[in-house]
């Protein structure tokens, strides 16, 4: 197997080598390290890399052998794990029970807007149609949809805010 073919066949998956070695070993500089030693490994086994169905399989599972071996190794203990790269994407409870009051505030507010602000708040920014479908689905002009869209966002604002600073009314 020549530089260029081991290229061609082993190259379109080193991202995912490393990929796999930077979530078992955490620190960038070792996964770096553990993905050059397994493509050192695949260069000097190229002669048999023919004989695999799946080079990018194989590649993997060396790779896992890799980094767990790493990890039992005695320089595991000189490791050190750190979790910056970890994101709670959950948001906290108490900041979801606060967006869900306010969501539940919103549509209280909204079913005691006047019928007409009402639906139009509904097919504006809920249902998010154009202000010239509006305009059409309820046979108005489009500065008269303008302006009840504004008065019920201007109402909704303030009792909203009212709501928030001042307790429940």
């Amino acid at each position: 197997m020549t530089q260029t073919e081991f290229l061609n066949v082993v190259m379109p998956f080193k991202d995912k080598v490393f990929r796999l070695a930077k979530r078992l070993l955490v620190s960038t500089e070792e996964a770096e390290d553990a993905t050059q030693e397994v493509l050192i490994k695949l260069w000097n086994n190229k002669k048999k890399i023919a004989e695999y169905k799946n080079v990018e399989a194989f590649s993997m599972t060396m790779t896992k052998n890799f980094c767990f071996d790493k990890l039992k190794s005695k320089q595991a203990q000189n490791l050190k794990i750190v979790h910056t790269n970890y994101e709670d994407k959950q948001t906290a409870l108490h900041k979801q029970v606060e967006l869900n009051d306010s969501v539940n505030w919103v549509s209280k507010i909204i079913e005691d807007l006047p019928e007409l602000q009402k639906t139009i708040i509904q097919l504006r920014d809920i249902e998010e149609y154009d202000l010239d479908e509006i305009s059409k689905m309820l046979d108005m002009n489009n500065t008269a949809v303008r302006v009840n869209l504004s008065r019920a966002r201007k109402a909704i604002r303030e009792k909203l805010t009212n709501t928030h600073n001042y307790g429940i009314k």
